[in-house]
């Protein structure tokens, strides 16, 4: 059996993050493409179709959380096992989480599929609107396994240090994913016009592509899919392995989505312009974020390979540099939207009151970029090193401790400003708070190591996941 690697343990952890993340930025700005691309072609139907993306958009998000969580706790197990070598227990864990994902996602798309209707008249889906989110929604709900199975293959990709393949696949389905709407849903090339399916049967098929694609590598060139039948009880065993990792890792992947609808509730309260002002800087938001984001993609397994192979010295050396790079680039994009705050928002807007929101935005949040990542960066760090419950928490503390709290502290004196220190506060104290764990979280592995042991809350999957997949 080919090594599919541990290449994470070796070489240098600031030039590998460095080269993994360089490769990872097409797929960080094709994480959006899907839904740009589907809703720039949509809008082209008319309204109402287009309003119907909208009410489609909450419930996309919530299972894509949902799948990413579970394909993080597929992934972290493997990553485990890679940095062991255990090359047999790799495949195992990997074939059985791919199951696994597969399984329940199936089932979500079920249920989703039977629960269409009334799901979405809840969500004040009504008139015309209702039949085009039906018809874009059966056709998601039953092909949404094929986008489960793609993001877990990815993560499975990054975890063997595959990287720019990961990246390639992710870019090369969103391309994909592009030129397939116009053709399904305006009926290009002698296609039957779909309309608004048409959207939603482009984004599966390109999903499904990258699907097969990936699993064939997996199979083929990684050697990491193990098809001979599983005792039921080993099985049972390998899922809870991977559950362990998952649950904790969809709830505090949901507190973003669940902390921004709650926050721009509260914005609300300001008018109708402020919610604009605060969603067009939400939008130049992201772009501070890029490269962190790309970054990161290899931290998770980057720790998880280390942790496995008993390196602590190397995930100390990676938190040291993670963590700067997070600040200093932070910093970078705060002093870059200083700069800017007077000249980016009449680009968004003409009104004097959005411009003037939208410019204290900027001013005032973007001094908190650098603390985000960190506190983003610290949960990358628990999960990888076998504590997702914690990661969970720290997601936590930050939306429903600080930020929420501080944010209704505003409302209550009808400041805006106070708004955006309050999520400057969140930032800031999430992200110092994280970094405190995550230091004395290294010191102390560092520590047992050194003594000859690990205390059990630290301890690897060794024993548990050894009597479970061999």
């Amino acid at each position: 059996m080919n090594n599919p690697g541990a290449s994470y343990t070796t070489g240098s952890i600031g030039g590998t993050m460095l080269k993994t993340g360089a490769a990872m930025i097409p797929a960080t700005l094709a994480i959006s493409g899907y839904n740009i691309a589907n809703t720039f072609f949509v809008a082209k139907l008319g309204t109402i179709p287009l309003a119907a993306m909208g009410f489609t958009f909450p419930m996309v998000m919530l299972i894509g959380c949902i799948y990413r969580g579970l394909g993080i706790g597929a992934m972290t197990p493997l990553a485990h096992a890679l940095g062991r070598r255990n090359l047999v227990k790799a495949a195992k864990l990997t074939s059985a989480g791919l199951l696994l994902i597969i399984s329940l996602s199936a089932v979500i798309g079920i249920i989703g599929y039977f629960s269409i209707d009334w799901t979405f008249r809840h969500f004040g889906a009504g008139g015309e609107v209702m039949p085009m989110v039906h018809d874009y929604m059966a056709i998601w709900y039953l092909g949404s396994v094929t986008g489960a199975v793609a993001m877990t293959c990815n993560d499975f990709m990054i975890a063997t240090g595959s990287t720019r393949t990961a990246s390639s696949m992710m870019l090369g389905g969103m391309l994909l994913n592009a030129t397939l709407d116009p053709i399904c849903i305006f009926g290009l090339l002698g296609f039957p016009a779909m309309g608004i399916k048409g959207a939603a049967a482009a984004t599966i098929f390109s999903q499904a592509v990258v699907s097969i694609v990936l699993f064939l590598l997996l199979h083929y060139r990684h050697h990491l899919l193990n098809w001979k039948i599983f005792k039921w009880r080993l099985l049972k065993n390998s899922w809870m392995v991977v559950l362990r990792v998952a649950f904790p890792s969809i709830i505090g992947i949901l507190m973003m989505p669940i902390g921004n609808g709650i926050i721009t509730r509260i914005v609300a309260e300001f008018g109708d312009d402020a919610v604009a002002a605060c969603a067009a800087a939400g939008r130049m938001e992201i772009l501070a974020f890029i490269v962190p984001m790309a970054l990161g993609v290899s931290l998770m397994p980057m720790v998880a390979q280390n942790f496995g192979a008993r390196q602590y010295g190397r995930i100390d050396e990676c938190r040291r540099f993670s963590m700067r790079f997070a600040g200093l680039f932070g910093l970078f994009m705060a002093i870059v939207y200083l700069v800017g705050s007077q000249y980016l928002p009449p680009l968004f807007s003409s009104d004097p009151r959005v411009i003037s929101i939208m410019t204290q935005y900027l001013l005032i949040i973007s001094w908190g970029f650098g603390m985000m990542e960190i506190h983003r960066y610290c949960g990358f760090f628990y999960t990888g090193c076998n504590r997702p419950a914690v990661a969970a928490w720290l997601n936590t503390l930050r939306i429903v401790v600080l930020l929420i709290p501080l944010s209704l502290l505003a409302l209550h004196f009808r400041s805006m400003t106070g708004l955006f220190v309050a999520r400057l506060t969140a930032d800031v104290l999430a992200g110092a708070f994280g970094l405190w764990l995550v230091s004395r979280m290294t010191r102390k592995l560092l520590h047992e190591k050194s003594g000859g042991r690990l205390k059990p809350c630290l301890e690897p999957e060794l024993k548990t996941v050894s009597l479970d997949v061999e």
